[in-house]
């Protein structure tokens, strides 16, 4: 399994008993869906290396407490803090209406309401406060904020987002 084809999960961030239990914070908005799972794709480098679940429990709100098979001490434990998780892209629930997934719009076309084709969605940049999304057109990089109220429409058939933003925003950037 590679990274390209699996979402990322979360990052174990505690150990949790001399057992070689983990904590791991969870990126996600729905926690529950992911307490009862069979296995996960823990990072090492370039690899993922897939373990079985022995048990499991959510701890707080973003927490999930594993019991990894073959981790059986704190030295097991020890050797994964830090590591990130992965799970495979079909255990993501489908998304519809305006609900998407990062990865999944990426190479959309944008238009807005006014301005018509602004361009299309090269990447996502989610490492400030609020999430952008990185356009393309002509060379040149035009961000626009993924913003509830901005975003009037997805047609994934058509691989577009409609979008109405503020005056003069598009026109910074050309």
């Amino acid at each position: 399994m590679r990274k390209e084809e699996c979402f990322y999960l979360g990052k174990i961030v505690k150990k949790f008993s001399f057992k070689g239990e983990i904590l791991v914070k969870l990126d996600t908005d729905e926690p529950e869906l992911y307490k009862n799972l069979e296995s996960v794709f823990i990072a090492h480098g370039n690899n993922l290396i897939p373990f079985f679940i022995e048990r499991s429990s959510l701890q707080k709100s973003n927490l999930l407490r594993l019991k990894l098979e073959d981790v059986d001490s704190e030295a097991d434990a020890d050797a994964l803090m830090k590591s990130e998780l992965y799970l495979p892209l079909d255990f993501l629930p489908k998304l519809s209406g305006n609900q998407f997934y990062y990865h999944e719009i990426i190479g959309f076309n944008i238009e807005d309401q006014n301005y018509g084709l602004v361009g299309k969605i090269v990447n996502i940049n989610d490492n400030s406060s609020q999430a952008l999304f990185e356009i393309e057109k002509d060379g040149k990089e035009i961000l626009i904020p993924i913003n509830d109220e901005f975003i009037k429409k997805i047609d994934r058939s058509k691989k577009t987002i409609i979008v109405n933003t503020p005056e003069g925003l598009i026109d910074l950037y050309l």
